[in-house]
C-alpha cells in the first residue's frame, strides 16, 4: 500500500495558458509553471496558500476550488478520467483515497515509451523538461493526476485559474489535462470557459513509440507505459498478470506501478486480490472490450440486465467502506449503498453492502464471536476499575453428542450498571423508564435500559441489559436486578410500553413492583401506535394524544367528546386501558409531566452507533459514554452553581413564562391557615372574567392540575404566593434545585484500566448462541406473517424459470443445454 508519507508533486498552469487545439485535446503555453508538493498531511487551507505564495497574490486574489482528474479507465492506450471538484479537507483526502486504488501510472528507464506532440518534432520528455528547473526533491515525490484551480479575487468572480499537473520530474501527466495533446504554442486557438469533465467524450491517445526515449541519469520519469499484453482475453479471476493493483511492488521493492509483472510484491494476498477486483470493475465502468468468444445465439429471456458486478464482493466493499463505518457505526445500510454505487460504477445488493458493513465493524472493533469470550474479563477488570460496579451473567451449557462441554458455554443474558449511576439515581426524579431496542449486529439479540430524568429534563442511562429478546424470562432478569441494585426507592413510577413481558415481570408477587412499592404508566407514543393499528387517520390518533396529556378531569372530557363524536369504537378501545395508566389527570403527578419512555432520545443522543457494535465493545461504550456525559452535564450544573442560581434552567424557564401570564388575576383568599386561595382570570381591562380556579399553596395543587402534575407551581399559584407576599420557590420540589442536578453527576468516572492489567479469567470460554446468528446466506428472512394465500398449490406443475414452460427447472432448460452443446463443438 501507498504509505502515509507519500507525497505529489505537481506544477501550476494558468488557466489563461490554455488553449483548445482539436476536438479531443487541449494545449498547454505557459512557460513557467510553478511547483508545488502536497502529502497526506497537507489541509485545502495549506494548498491554497502554496500556491498564492507561489504566485505573490496572498491577499490580492482568492482560489474558488480545483479540480482533479481521477482516471477511471486504462487499456492499451486509452486513458478516460472523471473530474472531482476539490474544495474541502475531505475532498483531499479523497483525492488520496482514489489515488492510492488507482495509482498513476510510472514507466522505468528500461521501459519508456515517448509521446509525439502535434507539431510531432519533439517529444513530451523535452517539453517537460523545460518546463521547471531539473533538481531532487527532499522528499519521495509520487506523480499526481492533473487537477485544476479557480482563482476569484472580491471584485470580479472569474479572475482566472490554474491547472495542476504532476512534476516532470516523477512523471508527466497523460497529455493535459483536457485529455488531449501538447500542441504548438504557436497556434491561436480559443481559450476554454471552463475545464470540465470529459470522460464520456474525450480520450488520452498515446502517440506512436519513438526509440531512444529515456534519460540516462534515471531522474526523470516518462509518460505512462500502457502494457501492450492482451488485456481483451484477461478474466476478472486470472488478471493476476495483467490488472492494475495498487500497492504493487517490483523486485526491486518500488511501489506505484500499474500493471503486475514477474517478482512485483503485495504485503498479502488480500491485497493482491483487492487489486485484481479493483481493477476488473474500473475496467468494466467505462472501458473498451473485445469479443474473444461468442455461444449464440442469445436465448435468454430476461428482460433488463444486473447492474452489479461478480468482482464487487463484501471484501471489496468492506475496504472502501472501512472510514465511514470508523467514523460512524451507525451509518445506515443505504448510505453504504449509494456511496459503493457512487464510487464503483456498479451497484451492489442491500444484503452483500451489510455484509460489508459487519466485516469493516469486526475489524475495526474486533471479531464478533471472540467478542463474546471478552466479557468475563471485562467484568473483572470493570469491577477492580469502579468497586461497587455491578455485573450479572448468565450462560447456558453447550452439548457436544449429548454431553456438557465444561470448557465451553453459550452467552445467555448480562446486566451491568455503574455505581455513579446507582448514586446519581437517588438524586433524580422518582421514575424510570424502561424499553428494549433490537441489536444490528452479526447475531440477534436486544438491548434493555433503564432511564431516568433528572431535574433539568436531561435523560440518562442508569442501567443495561443484554438479552435474547423481549419475553417475561428476560424482563424478569432485568427488572429484578434493576429493582435491586438501582431503584429500591418506594413508591417508584415506572414506564413502559404494553408489552406482556414487562406485565409478566412487574406483576410478579416477589419483584417488589406491585403498589404501593411501585407503580405503573404506559408509554403514550407505544399507546397511540397500538391504536393506529385498528383506527386510521392522524386526527383520530392527535385526538387521543391531546386527552392523555390533558391535566384535568374537565380537558379530558373534551378531547374524548370529540373522539366520540368522530367514531365511539375509539373510545370503548381506549376505555378497556385502566385511565392511570395512560392518562396524566389520573395518576397522581407521579409522572412529573413526562408521558413517553424516551428511548429515541437516549439511544440517538447518548448511545448512538452502540447497536452496531460486536458484545464487548458495546458494553465498554457504555461506560465511555456515560463518562463522557458525566464530566459534561456536571460541569454544566456546576457552572450554574458558580453563578448562584438555585433552580435548574428548565425550571426557571416555566416559571418565567408562568410570570408573563400571572398578571390579569383576581386573588381571593379563604383560608390564611391553609393558604387557599381562589383565582379568577379576567381580560385586560378588567370586565370580563374568564374562569376562577381554586388554589391551595399546603397541598401543592391547582384546578388547572399544572401544580400537583409537575410540582412547581403555576400560574396561579405564583399570583397567590405574590398576594400572600411569600417565596414561590418553597413550593417547589427539591429535585429541581440545582444542588440536586449537581449530586447526579457529581460521582464521577474513573479511567479505566488497560485490557492487559484485567485480573485473568479461569472459567468456561464464552461463546455465542448460533441458534442466534442471522442468516449467513441469501436475503435476510422475512418477517412477513404468512397465510393460506401464500401456501404453493400442490396440483400445479412446476415452471422454467429462463423460459416459463412447465416440465422442467432451470437447470435442464433446452435452451441452456443447447446453448451449452454448442459451446462445446
Amino acid at each position: 500500500m501507498a504509505s502515509e508519507e507519500e507525497s505529489f508533486a505537481v506544477l501550476v498552469h494558468h488557466r489563461g495558458s490554455i488553449k483548445r487545439k482539436t476536438r479531443s485535446g487541449v494545449k498547454f503555453t505557459d512557460k513557467n509553471p510553478l511547483y508545488i508538493v502536497v502529502n497526506r498531511t497537507t489541509s485545502y487551507n495549506d494548498l491554497v496558500r502554496s500556491v498564492l505564495m507561489k504566485l505573490g497574490l496572498e491577499g490580492a486574489k482568492r482560489i474558488k476550488k480545483f479540480f482533479y482528474r481521477i482516471p477511471v479507465t486504462i487499456l492499451h492506450d486509452t486513458v478516460k478520467y472523471d473530474c472531482l471538484t476539490i474544495g474541502s479537507d475531505e475532498d483531499l483526502q479523497v483525492m488520496f483515497l482514489c489515488r492510492r486504488q488507482f495509482p498513476e501510472v510510472r514507466g522505468s528507464n528500461r521501459n519508456t515509451t515517448n509521446v509525439a506532440t502535434a507539431a510531432g518534432s519533439s517529444s513530451m520528455a523535452a517539453v517537460a523538461s523545460s518546463s521547471v528547473p531539473v533538481y531532487e526533491p527532499a522528499a519521495q515525490l509520487v506523480a499526481s493526476p492533473s487537477f485544476a484551480v479557480d482563482l476569484n479575487d472580491g471584485v470580479r468572480d472569474e479572475v482566472g485559474s490554474f491547472d495542476v499537473l504532476p512534476n516532470p520530474l516523477h512523471g508527466v501527466p497523460p497529455v493535459g489535462v483536457g485529455d488531449g495533446e501538447l500542441g504548438d504554442p504557436d497556434e491561436d486557438d480559443v481559450e476554454p470557459e471552463t475545464i470540465e469533465d470529459d470522460s464520456g467524450d474525450e480520450v488520452v491517445a498515446a502517440g506512436p513509440a519513438l526509440a531512444g526515449g529515456g534519460s540516462s541519469s534515471g531522474t526523470q520519469q516518462y509518460p505512462p507505459y500502457f502494457s501492450s499484453l492482451d488485456l481483451d482475453a484477461m478474466t476478472n479471476e486470472g488478471a493476476l498478470g495483467h490488472a492494475v493493483g495498487f500497492g504493487a511492488r517490483d523486485a526491486e521493492g518500488n511501489a506505484g506501478l500499474t500493471e503486475f509483472q514477474v517478482g512485483q510484491q503485495f504485503q498479502d494476498k488480500d491485497e493482491a486480490l483487492l487489486s485484481v477486483k479493483t481493477y476488473s470493475i474500473r475496467r468494466g465502468r467505462k472501458g473498451i472490450w473485445e469479443v474473444k468468444r461468442y455461444n449464440g445465439p442469445h436465448t435468454c429471456l430476461a428482460t433488463s440486465i444486473s447492474s452489479d458486478h461478480r468482482s464487487l464482493d463484501h471484501s471489496v466493499i468492506s475496504a472502501f467502506i472501512m472510514p465511514m463505518v470508523r467514523a460512524d457505526a451507525s451509518v445506515s445500510i443505504k448510505v453504504l449503498l449509494n456511496a459503493t454505487a457512487a464510487h464503483f460504477g456498479f451497484r451492489p445488493t442491500y444484503r452483500r453492502v451489510w455484509m460489508a458493513k459487519q466485516k469493516a465493524v469486526g475489524l475495526i472493533y474486533g471479531d464478533w464471536d471472540e467478542s463474546y469470550s471478552e466479557i468475563p474479563r471485562w467484568v473483572l477488570g470493570v469491577q477492580l476499575t469502579m468497586p461497587g460496579t455491578v455485573a450479572v451473567l448468565r450462560t447456558s451449557p453447550v452439548r457436544v453428542g449429548g454431553q456438557v462441554d465444561e470448557s465451553q458455554a453459550y452467552f445467555h443474558r448480562l446486566f451491568w450498571t455503574f455505581p455513579p449511576c446507582i448514586e446519581a439515581f437517588r438524586h433524580c426524579k422518582p421514575l424510570v423508564s424502561i424499553d428494549g431496542t433490537h441489536l444490528y449486529g452479526k447475531y440477534e439479540g436486544t438491548l434493555l435500559i433503564a432511564i431516568a430524568q433528572d431535574g433539568n429534563s436531561n435523560i440518562l442511562p442508569v442501567a443495561f441489559a443484554l438479552v435474547e429478546g423481549e419475553n417475561a424470562e428476560s424482563w424478569t432478569f432485568f427488572l429484578s436486578h434493576l429493582r435491586q441494585h438501582v431503584t429500591p426507592q418506594p413508591g417508584l413510577l415506572v414506564i413502559s410500553d404494553r408489552h406482556n413481558g414487562i406485565k409478566s415481570a412487574l406483576e410478579a408477587p416477589d419483584g417488589g413492583w406491585l403498589p404501593p412499592s411501585a407503580y405503573r404508566a404506559f408509554c403514550i407514543r407505544h399507546v397511540a401506535a397500538n391504536f393506529a393499528l385498528t383506527f386510521k387517520g392522524k386526527d383520530a390518533r392527535r385526538l387521543l394524544v391531546n386527552a392523555a396529556y390533558a391535566k384535568t378531569e374537565v380537558e379530558f372530557d373534551y378531547w374524548f367528546d370529540i373522539l366520540r363524536s368522530e367514531d365511539p369504537a375509539m373510545c370503548e378501545w381506549a376505555n378497556r386501558i385502566d385511565y392511570s395508566l395512560w392518562t396524566q389527570h389520573r395518576d397522581e403527578g407521579r409522572r412529573f409531566g413526562h408521558m413517553t419512555t424516551n428511548i429515541s432520545e437516549c439511544v440517538n443522543s447518548i448511545l448512538k452507533g452502540v447497536r452496531n457494535l460486536p458484545v464487548a465493545s458495546l458494553v465498554k461504550a457504555t461506560y465511555g459514554r456515560l463518562a463522557e456525559l458525566f464530566v459534561r452535564k456536571g460541569r454544566e450544573a456546576e457552572a450554574q452553581m458558580g453563578t448562584g442560581q438555585q433552580f435548574s434552567q428548565h425550571l426557571v424557564k416555566c416559571i418565567e413564562a408562568n410570570l408573563k401570564t400571572a398578571r390579569c388575576f383576581t386573588v381571593t383568599l379563604y383560608d390564611r391557615d391553609n393558604s387557599e386561595f381562589t383565582v379568577a382570570e379576567t381580560t385586560p381591562t378588567g370586565t370580563f372574567s374568564l374562569g376562577t380556579y381554586r388554589v391551595s399553596l399546603a397541598s401543592r395543587t391547582c384546578d388547572c392540575g399544572y401544580f400537583q402534575a409537575l410540582h412547581f407551581p403555576c400560574q396561579h399559584a405564583l399570583a397567590c404566593c405574590a398576594y400572600a407576599r411569600v417565596s414561590w420557590s418553597s413550593y417547589v420540589h427539591s429535585v429541581y434545585q440545582i444542588s440536586s442536578v449537581f449530586n447526579v453527576y457529581r460521582m464521577g468516572f474513573t479511567p479505566p484500566i488497560p485490557e492487559g492489567y484485567w485480573p485473568p479469567y479461569d472459567g468456561p470460554t464464552v461463546i455465542p448462541d448460533p441458534n442466534r446468528r442471522r442468516a449467513r446466506e441469501g436475503r435476510p428472512r422475512s418477517t412477513r406473517i404468512r397465510t393460506n394465500m401464500d401456501e404453493a398449490d400442490p396440483n400445479r406443475p412446476k415452471r422454467c424459470g429462463l423460459c416459463r414452460q412447465p416440465g422442467h427447472t432451470r437447470r435442464r432448460c433446452p435452451q441452456v443445454v443447447g446453448s451449452s452443446q454448442t459451446g462445446r463443438n
